[in-house]
């Protein structure tokens, strides 16, 4: 996997720690887990997406 060893993961993780600290990690991880969760809804083809139409006196008051 892109040729990451435990060496190069370590220093990875250490880089992280410093620049966000100790504190942050938990809400960036969450963060990332929530987007994963999203990206795999979003390609699994599934429309969640709930579209209303308009009313039509909305469409009245336009013109």
């Amino acid at each position: 996997m892109f040729g990451f060893g435990m060496p190069e993961l370590i220093v990875v993780l250490v880089i992280v720690l410093v620049v966000f600290g100790a504190g942050r990690l938990p809400e960036i991880g969450g963060a990332l887990g929530k987007s994963i969760r999203n990206f795999k809804k979003a390609s699994s083809g599934k429309e969640e997406i709930e579209i209303k139409p308009g009313r039509p006196d909305d469409e009245k008051k336009s013109e």
